[in-house]
């Protein structure tokens, strides 16, 4: 048992648990976290799936890295509670009797004699100390007194608080890594879904995207209401840097897009031998429209907000902006197909039709629309309170083991020959330099006490 204790309170375990948490912590700093599959396998090709496996794309929740911050905080835990006994009982049990051999042999003592009696020179004493905030404990026996003056005591379990203040930083962590989570959902206006893991559902009122003159994304405003049982709790407008927080979630806003799944687009036919001829349809994705002309029938089949063809000839969009819309259509008469192809907004020079039958009509992509929706980071983190706990205790236990010294003088009052002979010590645990300097200064003033 005492082998066990003595390696998990180990300087040594210390250090190991210190140097591979600080490794793996920053590893997750340059690898990408929570993302999907494919942008694993497009970042780092056949590596992707050890990545994924070994759990360092999601490094902060594995189970392996919860693993080292558990040890690390059973190290510390053990650690502290071995070395705070002693502590304890020299702060609030200490010894009241000394050794005038061993006062005379600390490194900071004197000794002087007083025409005093004992009870004055205990009174004088006392006086002096008391002056300079000293704290004064006195026992009498067998004709001696024996004062153990101390202040700022409290200094002594500065690293004890520190380490307090780390054990509550890992608890936090610890539960942010088993229980908290990150995720990102699309919300369209007026759309209501539920909340993962909460007993609420989140609504998105009204969504904003501000522009600059340039063009560019200036910011994107969200009003989100918190319903619980359908009824409204709370409303706020998202923006960058302003999130809703509400039972220990957080609400981000973080992106913006529209809804290419449901679009509405604006067709227009024209005819290559009547300028004259012009007709305007609406179509919704997969819906027919019948045309006034020829008993046609225009079916929408298919929309790509960016048109690119792939690696292998295959139609896909480069991303979720508008930068080179296409539509694919197909034309239907009396049940037969006779056309199909795909028309381009931005350049509808380049609209390809496949005719099964000979036809003069032309096709131009004139417009489209879809909902905007609102790009939401969803995330719950129950150990940040932990975490910002952990940070204050920790400081202050920074403090005082910096800048809160304690000090300590011992000292026996005994009768010689008539006179009070004053045995005393010193004791300080840092800043020894300034405590003799304040040592001398007690004695030369009782030497020149009358």
């Amino acid at each position: 048992m005492k082998s066990i204790i003595r390696f998990f309170s180990s300087v040594k375990l210390a250090i190991f648990l210190i140097i591979i948490i600080t490794l793996t912590s920053i590893l997750g700093t340059f690898i990408p976290q929570q993302r999907s599959v494919a942008e694993y396998a497009a970042r780092y090709d056949q590596y992707s799936n050890l990545l994924i496996r070994l759990e360092v794309t999601d490094l902060y929740h594995s189970w392996w890295y919860i693993s080292l911050l558990f040890l690390f905080s059973l190290n510390i835990l053990i650690c502290t509670l071995s070395r705070f006994t002693p502590k304890f009982r020299r702060a609030f049990r200490p010894k009241l009797e000394f050794e005038k051999k061993n006062l005379l042999s600390a490194k900071i003592n004197d000794r002087i004699k007083k025409s005093w009696s004992i009870d004055s020179s205990e009174e004088g004493v006392k006086k002096e100390l008391s002056s300079r905030h000293y704290r004064i404990k006195v026992n009498k026996k067998d004709g001696r007194t024996h004062l153990l003056a101390r202040k700022k005591i409290l200094g002594l379990f500065g690293s004890d608080i520190v380490h307090l203040g780390l054990l509550v930083i890992l608890l936090g962590a610890i539960f942010s890594g088993m229980g908290g989570f990150r995720t990102s959902i699309n919300i369209s206006e007026g759309q209501i879904v539920p909340v993962l893991n909460a007993d609420f559902k989140l609504q998105l009122d009204k969504f904003e995207t501000e522009y600059w003159p340039n063009g560019s994304v200036k910011d994107w405003k969200s009003t989100l209401t918190v319903l619980e049982n359908d009824n409204p709790i709370l409303t706020k407008t998202v923006e960058v840097n302003h999130p809703l927080s509400y039972k220990g979630f957080v609400f981000y806003q973080s992106s913006y897009g529209w809804d290419w799944e449901n679009p509405t687009l604006e067709i227009r036919a024209t005819k290559n031998t009547d300028p004259s001829f012009t007709e305007i349809m609406r179509l919704k994705l997969g819906e027919k429209v019948k045309m006034n002309e020829g008993n046609i029938e225009i079916s929408l089949l298919h929309f790509v907000p960016d048109f690119i063809l792939n690696e292998r000839n295959e139609v896909a969009t480069r991303s979720l902006e508008p930068n080179n819309p296409a539509a694919f259509l197909e034309g239907w008469q009396d049940g037969e197909k006779i056309f199909s192809g795909w028309i381009f907004a931005k350049y509808p020079d380049f609209a390809r039709m496949h005719s099964n039958v000979e036809t003069d009509l032309k096709f131009e992509l004139k417009g489209y629309e879809a909902a905007q929706y609102s790009g939401i980071q969803m995330s719950k983190d129950p150990g940040v309170n932990y975490i910002w706990a952990g940070c204050v205790i920790l400081m202050l236990g920074l403090c005082l083991a910096f800048f809160w010294f304690s000090r300590e003088i011992k000292i026996i009052l005994e009768d010689d020959q008539g006179k009070a002979e004053i045995i005393a010590s010193g004791l300080a645990a840092k800043s020894k330099e300034a405590f003799t300097f304040e040592f001398e200064n007690i004695f030369t003033s009782l030497r020149r006490s009358k």
